[in-house]
């Protein structure tokens, strides 16, 4: 972690600022801005107190020692809980709403339980070149305005509602982390978002970004920290301490996907306690996501699973921490300067949003929004 944290982009994006309109006004180049955005140069004093008054901001608001910025409290209130709800746990999300001098509690279904959104419905067969024939439903609809973003992070429904304010819409594909960095490779979306961390280095996401594109080719995003740990019932019926205990004969897991964040972190764990993967039960069994996993252990198929504290918080299970690590948002930097691109970047930095993914639980949002690439 650097000595120095800094909110640098956030007001550069608040006060409408590019970075290379900043760096000009500043009197330094676009590259020693990014820099200090990501926290690999620390500005000296003169640069520090220009930035201040560009920025229209005390120098303590953009600058702070490490772990001085505190997180931010949430205000608290009584309310009632709609008659007829399952018993909640602490942590578990509700809504809100005032009917007359009540406010009640509703907790939303963890399972949708709707029609999704569509714009247009499959026409035919795909053909051989790969285009399929669909017919628009809303002839009117301008997708331009959308931005297509691949990953398995369910908060990034968060980002979505909060971009649809600045009339621009998230298209969400469910993807894992290798997944979604191959289709940013073939061009077919314009955010990947990964969790995958380096056995060697401990490093989320970065090794493995280099590995897959070429040099300066992407710009990476920090989007959150998160907890990913041991999801089981209620109360932990059967005591499970660690993944260790995955070796026992009455319990069984459910697994994600290769390529998967979580299935990489399992098989490691597994590799360093010698527990070959036929000895779990429920190896094989799959779940496509962090909420499907979390899902499977709240309905009992299954006794555990590895997924977040926010995916165990969504269903009122019990977590045992196992690391902490950076969920990244990965982009072609010829879409960084879209118009649309720069407005959801924007968001990041907004307290409603930070706000929003610290109540979720599990998630640290003292990165989100810096620029790591």
């Amino acid at each position: 972690m650097p000595e120095i944290e800094n909110t640098l982009a956030e007001f550069r994006r608040a006060r409408g600022f590019s970075a290379i309109a900043l760096a000009a006004a500043v009197g330094v180049s676009r590259q020693t801005i990014y820099a200090m955005e990501a926290g690999t140069y620390v500005p000296n004093t003169a640069v520090a107190l220009r930035l201040a008054r560009v920025l229209e901001t005390p120098v303590e608001s953009l600058f702070a020692l490490a772990g001085d910025v505190p997180a931010a409290e949430l205000k608290s209130e009584a309310a009632t809980l709609l008659p007829g709800s399952d018993q909640l746990q602490p942590g578990q999300a509700v809504e809100l709403c005032q009917v007359d001098k009540r406010l009640m509690a509703s907790a939303p279904s963890p399972v949708p339980w709707y029609f999704p959104a569509a714009d247009a419905v499959v026409a035919d067969k795909p053909e051989r070149h790969g285009k399929t024939p669909v017919q628009i439903i809303h002839a009117d609809c301008d997708f331009s305005r959308r931005i297509l973003v691949a990953g398995c992070d369910p908060a990034i429904s968060v980002l979505a509602r909060h971009v649809q304010a600045a009339g621009i819409e998230l298209v969400l594909a469910h993807r894992n982390s290798s997944q979604s960095l191959a289709l940013l490779k073939e061009r077919c979306v314009h955010v990947a978002g990964t969790h995958l961390r380096d056995e060697v280095t401990g490093e989320s996401n970065l090794p493995q970004i280099g590995r897959i594109f070429a040099r300066n080719s992407v710009a990476v995003i920090s989007f959150a920290n998160w907890e990913e740990g041991i999801l089981t019932a209620s109360g932990n019926p059967k005591s499970i301490r660690g993944i260790e205990d995955f070796a026992q004969r009455n319990i069984s897991i459910v697994n994600r996907e290769k390529g998967a964040g979580s299935r990489v972190l399992l098989d490691s764990r597994l590799k360093k306690l010698g527990i070959a993967p036929r000895n779990v039960k429920g190896y094989s069994s799959t779940a496509p996501g962090h909420l499907p996993a979390a899902w499977q252990v709240r309905s009992g198929a299954a006794d555990c699973c590895l997924a977040t504290r926010a995916a165990a918080r969504v269903f009122g299970l019990h977590f045992i921490p196992l690391l902490s690590e950076r969920y990244d948002m990965v982009i072609r930097k010829e879409h960084l300067d879209l118009p649309r691109m720069q407005n959801m970047l924007d968001i990041l930095g907004r307290l409603d949003f930070r706000r929003e993914l610290e109540g979720l639980g599990g998630y640290d949002t003292r990165v989100t929004g810096r620029r790591l690439l």
